[in-house]
């Protein structure tokens, strides 16, 4: 089978979304929209990653793992389970919503899906900021009569980033991403986001956005204070570790190898600065996410000096 899944991605566009795909990683977008994300990796009912050469060329990502689980995932892995991981890229040209994913013990009450992700920047404008968690000592009901008094900024934990940074925000965590951010989001595969308040915005259709106040108060973690982001070196690390997923930035030189053994686990690799060559030649770059599957042998060589992210440990 080929050596790794290189998949079509799919443009979404949203009220906050811009144009930075175009010159930031070089895509052809459809014309004329607000692009906020591209899906790279996504397997659900609503929406098919699909792969683009080798030998699955053409199929989606759900029918390769309906009927290749052990060589995709690994031993055991039902076929009927979707790929557990969902991977956008965000321009984020606006501020998003002020929202929450429910916690797993939340979210069957909530008919939603958990959702714990990563952020990495990849890019962003001159002081550029990120929400996440609340201010020490915010209670439910400080809370509560901020959102009355429209006064939540007050409320929640916002801090600067720079190009490299990255965050873990957990289900349960409230968070929003002020404007100006290029990101990598690397989550569980969920689709469910609870919007607490949208900043007096209105949607594409110029009327409001549906919030969800209810929900998003039972799924916040009201002891949740102050997280703080990894911040951004060219160094080996482990920058995200959950969970759901672990993720590890690996620096790499023009001429290093970075090598992935077969029989160990199903990964994704990410680009995020620099180029790579593939087993067979297949030339990777900044952007670019691929599936390597749990039962071939990846390796690559980096063209240039390079920044990429792998994800693994996820179940």
């Amino acid at each position: 089978m080929s050596a790794f899944l290189r998949l079509q991605p799919l443009y979404q566009d949203r009220v906050w979304g811009g144009r930075a795909l175009e010159g930031a990683l070089g895509r052809a977008l459809p014309a004329g929209r607000p692009i906020g994300e591209s899906w790279e990796i996504v397997d659900r009912p609503e929406a098919q990653s699909v792969v683009v050469g080798g030998r699955f060329d053409g199929r989606t990502l759900r029918e390769v793992i309906a009927n290749h689980a052990a060589e995709i995932m690994g031993p055991g892995w039902p076929a009927d389970r979707a790929f557990p991981i969902l991977v956008k890229w965000l321009d984020c040209k606006e501020r998003l919503s002020l929202q929450v994913h429910p916690p797993a013990a939340v979210a069957p009450e909530l008919k939603g899906e958990p959702k714990t992700e990563n952020w990495y920047i990849a890019a962003c404008a001159p002081d550029s900021h990120l929400i996440v968690g609340l201010k020490r000592g915010v209670t439910r009901a400080r809370f509560e009569q901020a959102l009355a008094d429209l006064t939540l900024e007050d409320c929640v934990h916002r801090f600067p980033v720079t190009a490299g940074d990255s965050i873990l925000v957990h289900s349960g965590q409230i968070h929003a991403i002020d404007g100006g951010n290029l990101i990598l989001e690397i989550q569980q595969n969920s689709d469910t986001t609870y919007r607490v308040y949208d900043w007096g915005r209105v949607g594409l259709d110029g009327k409001p956005r549906a919030m969800h106040v209810e929900q998003s108060l039972k799924s916040i973690r009201w002891d949740d204070f102050e997280p703080e982001a990894v911040r951004g070196q060219r160094l080996a690390a482990t920058i995200a570790d959950a969970n759901e997923f672990r993720i590890r930035r690996v620096p790499l030189a023009a001429g290093a190898e970075i090598v992935f053994e077969a029989g160990e686990q199903p990964r994704i690799l990410s680009i995020v600065e620099g180029r790579l060559a593939g087993p067979e030649g297949q030339m990777l770059g900044r952007g670019d996410n691929v599936v390597m599957p749990y039962s071939v042998k990846n390796s690559f060589i980096a063209q240039t000096d390079a920044l990429v992210l792998v994800t693994e440990n996820f179940h």
